[in-house]
């Protein structure tokens, strides 16, 4: 059996992706459409590349696909009108017979039989957010908390998953208590857009490191919370934001307008970032308690667009696990695993499940750019770092989620805080962004404080120690935290460039930042990287096994 999972519109309409597993959940491949269509979130777009790509790595076609599970309840919405930021909308009717092979045919561009075609089901988000959460961490039983905008007609959702049982929901919150809506009010009122939530969490860290004192943004209690207005719990997105934005402009918040580079000096705009990031962590604690509390396990399963927040991840009592793709692209992933969950739990997800490069396509990558390549060992990338240089590594097949795992990164030695500043001008970013720093597992204790589980898809930030703040000043962030990650041998290129790293002296410690320009996915194709590699000014290119010498001026 294959199963193919979605997240699509017209409800899904940003992060659009899909994800095939077989018949014992397996997974093949996961892909993301803006990876191939090269726009950033593929905002209102159907996953038709996305798609392709999955059944093109496991060598199948749409015919053998058995089921397309969509990663929201869309009959439930179908009748609905007035739901905001949906494109196209709704349909303005209930579901009927007839509209699966409609939607499949107009989603995925399938010419489909008009009676045998694939099943089409509909997997509640906040259950596809905690599958893929409670799947992926390979533990026979764990707390399951999703918080994220909206899922359908809730926010916050507490589960209780035991392998071999479907999970079972023990709690939930209506929309307008959306912790996610809340860090999109304050993104939006700074200057941000709401899918520029990372910069807020980042933003937030300046305050904190001035000692700035935030204000409460919702109102808790020992084991609950609220926001600090009413709202019918079908209100809008806007509806939501604007009762924020009058709740900010009675505290003298008003909307801001400076320009993103700057943001780092204008007071209000860091303290309303602080404010939201701090009331952001204390509720995110009082629901982890919770849901420990109510379903009596210890592991606590994250998932949903708020848990790529790793500065709140990084509070939490362990054991935490967070996905490589705990926000919408990874409803495609749980939804699949709904109909077809692993039959045997056991190691965590590997996140390297996207498309690989091939020898056909690095040729024609290198001829139509006039560039040529040679064979280097990880001695002589590790040489190159250890002279100043800057490089890019596209190898193996692709890392899943927004966070640049070393097989689709920029990699630099971290020994001189210029080295960010270089790094962000270079591709575009807000010099006050952070960048990560990647290690070998001796790096746990010696460069920052461990979290482990966290540190494997780079979601958990961490307190850098002494050691770090020495050899590693590029990767700390002003409130002296970094985003690390932890990689393992087989993990791909870096690791066998950071054991040669070791072996000559050098702390084996490099900075690890996604491979593309602002406001680019991350690059997925040799062409891509050639071009962005140039644009960005790099030293060197690694495609595989092949390093590219680039000229810089």
């Amino acid at each position: 059996m294959w199963v193919l999972g979605l997240n699509a519109p017209p409800i899904g309409w940003h992060d659009v992706a899909a994800c095939l597993v077989d018949g014992e959940g397996v997974v093949h491949a996961l892909v993301e459409q803006e990876r191939i269509n090269r726009r950033k979130h593929a905002v209102h777009e159907y996953p038709a590349a996305a798609v392709q790509a999955c059944l093109d790595t496991a060598g199948i076609t749409a015919a053998d696909i058995d089921v397309v599970s969509i990663g929201w309840d869309l009959p439930r919405h179908s009748a609905r009108t007035d739901m905001d930021r949906l494109d196209p909308p709704v349909l303005g009717r209930p579901w009927q017979f007839g509209d699966s092979r409609e939607f499949l045919t107009t989603a995925l561009g399938w010419d489909l039989d008009p009676i045998h075609h694939p099943e089409l089901v509909f997997t509640p988000h906040h259950l596809a957010h905690a599958c893929a959460s409670f799947y992926a961490s390979g533990h026979q039983e764990a707390a399951v908390l999703v918080i994220d905008g909206n899922g359908d007609d809730e926010s916050i959702s507490i589960f209780d998953a035991r392998h071999g049982r479907t999970l079972l929901r023990r709690e939930r919150w209506p929309i307008p208590s959306s912790l996610g809506y809340m860090y999109d009010a304050v993104s939006e009122i700074i200057g941000l857009s709401f899918l520029e939530a990372g910069k807020t969490m980042g933003l937030a860290a300046y305050g904190r490191a001035a000692g700035i004192e935030p204000f409460p943004l919702f109102n808790t209690s020992k084991d609950s919370f609220e926001p600090p207005f009413s709202l019918p719990p079908d209100a809008t997105h806007r509806q939501i934001v604007n009762a924020w934005w009058a709740h900010f402009a009675k505290a003298g918040h008003t909307r801001r307008h400076t320009d993103s580079y700057r943001l780092d000096q204008d007071h209000d705009a860091v303290k309303l970032a602080w404010s939201a990031q701090y009331s952001l962590q204390k509720v995110t604690a009082l629901l982890a308690e919770r849901a420990r509390a109510i379903t009596g396990h210890d592991v606590l399963c994250l998932s949903g667009g708020v848990a790529l927040n790793c500065s709140s991840n990084g509070l939490l009592s362990p054991p935490v696990y967070v996905p490589p793709v705990p926000h919408d692209a990874g409803v495609c992933l749980g939804a699949a695993w709904n109909v077809a969950p692993p039959v045997r739990p056991g190691a965590t997800l590997s996140p390297y499940l996207g498309r690989q490069l091939n020898g056909a396509e690095i040729d024609t990558a290198l001829l139509s750019s006039g560039l040529t390549a040679h064979a280097a060992t990880p001695a002589d990338i590790a040489r190159r770092l250890l002279r100043g240089e800057m490089g890019a590594v596209v190898t193996g097949r692709a890392e899943v989620g927004p966070r640049a795992l070393c097989h689709r990164s920029i990699i630099a030695a971290p020994g001189e805080e210029a080295v960010r500043d270089q790094i962000n001008q270079a591709k575009g970013r807000e010099l006050w962004r952070p960048l990560g720093p990647v290690g070998l597992a001796e790096s746990e204790g010696r460069h920052w404080t461990p979290n482990e589980a966290l540190h494997q898809y780079m979601v958990g930030a961490s307190e850098m120690t002494d050691t770090g703040l020495k050899e590693a000043p590029a990767t700390v962030h002003v409130d002296g935290t970094a985003r690390p990650q932890i990689i393992r041998a087989g993990d791909g290129v870096v690791w066998d460039v950071l054991t040669e790293l070791k072996a000559m002296g050098a702390p084996p410690v490099l900075v690890n930042t996604s491979f593309n320009l602002r406001g680019e996915p991350i690059v997925d194709d040799a062409e891509s990287a050639v071009n962005s590699a140039r644009r960005i000014g790099l030293h060197f290119l690694l495609l595989e096994d092949r390093l590219i010498e680039l000229d810089v001026e």
